[in-house]
């Protein structure tokens, strides 16, 4: 199950690597969109289109369903949400960590102000 979870965070993240990927992942954000409307509005192929869309999916942040002969796309919440928690938890670690770094820092500056007054 872990090994799942980390396949899909590595698949999530290498799909928000691609500027055109985080910019569907915006207009899907907006409204439902076809993949030839996706195509349009980034201009490029649909071939190209339906290739960053397999991306998203198979990363688990776009979901696409025939609707008669248009495949809709939809923003997929959940996969999303798995991102958000990981970036959540490393952002806890160094706020912490700076935290720390804040108090020892006070410390010593309050220690070096009594030395120097002593």
């Amino acid at each position: 199950m872990v090994q799942q979870s980390v396949v899909r965070l590595d698949a999530a993240f290498a799909a928000l690597s691609d500027s055109t990927r985080r910019g569907v992942l915006e207009e899907l954000g907006r409204s439902q969109a076809s993949i030839t409307k996706l195509a349009d509005r980034f201009g490029m192929s649909l071939t190209g289109m339906k290739k960053h869309v397999a991306l998203l999916e198979e990363a688990g942040l776009v979901t696409s369903e025939k609707q008669g002969r248009v495949r809709v796309c939809r923003l997929e919440a959940e996969g999303l949400g798995d991102v958000a928690i990981w970036i959540e938890a490393r952002r806890k670690v160094w706020n912490d960590r700076f935290d720390a770094l804040d108090s020892v820092i006070e410390t010593l500056t309050r220690k070096e102000t009594r030395d120097g007054q002593a």
